[in-house]
């Protein structure tokens, strides 16, 4: 029997997919909001969890799965594509090009840090909430994905800040920035928490899926299982 997806999965999976490119190239920006300095990935970084917890919800971890490995594909793939940009040699009468490296030619350490952060995180969240789904027979969906986003989130800085600026940034002002982190993206899933339910409510009743993940596999690379 072929495999297939829904339009709304295959919708959800691209938006998972633009969200989390569009994250890293936001990254390069460092804003200011009230006392707090956070980079302006943070607009944007969030929604990705949100709608992990979407696809966990309705389709399951398998889906899930496949959402997150695509999303990891195609955030190397753009960086690849970027450090092969910075690389080759600029037009005489181009004059941007050290804003344009600025923004794709990110350190390896960076990269390594980012990629490695979103696995985690990401393979957390869905865990988290397809094992809370079952334990709880699908209800208490709110607390379900605040819970899952505080796990995905805290691995998340855990991984990410450490690789990327150890040695670099003061371990006690690195403290302060994972925490600030994680705090801050997981008021955003509270915040925007009404509307991450009524979008899976409306899923739900236009795909016609609700999973249980009973007996599957958790295995992140059994990526063929969908």
């Amino acid at each position: 029997m072929k495999q297939s997806v829904s339009v709304s999965f295959m919708l959800m999976g691209i938006l998972f997919n633009v969200c989390l490119i569009a994250a890293n190239l936001l990254e390069t920006k460092v804003i200011q909001l009230g006392g707090l300095t956070v980079t302006a990935g943070l607009l944007v970084f969030p929604v990705s969890y949100i709608l992990n917890d979407c696809i966990s919800e309705v389709w399951g971890f398998r889906k899930a799965r496949l959402v997150i490995w695509s999303g990891f594909a195609m955030n190397f793939f753009v960086v690849a594509l970027g450090l092969v940009a910075v690389a080759l040699p600029a037009a005489p009468f181009w004059e941007g090009e050290e804003h344009f490296n600025f923004v794709f030619g990110m350190a390896p350490r960076i990269v390594l840090a980012s990629l490695l952060a979103f696995l985690a995180g990401s393979f957390l969240n869905a865990y988290v909430m397809s094992r809370m789904k079952i334990a709880s027979q699908g209800k208490r969906f709110a607390w379900r994905a605040i819970a899952s986003t505080l796990v995905g989130e805290t691995a998340d800085s855990l991984i990410f800040f450490p690789i990327a600026f150890g040695g670099v940034i003061a371990w006690p002002e690195l403290l302060v920035m994972m925490g600030i982190q994680v705090v801050l993206k997981s008021l955003y899933e509270v915040i925007i928490l009404p509307v991450t339910m009524r979008v899976v409510r409306v899923v739900k009743r236009v795909d016609g899926s609700d999973v249980y993940d009973e007996g599957i596999s958790y295995k992140f690379w059994k990526i063929k299982e969908i």
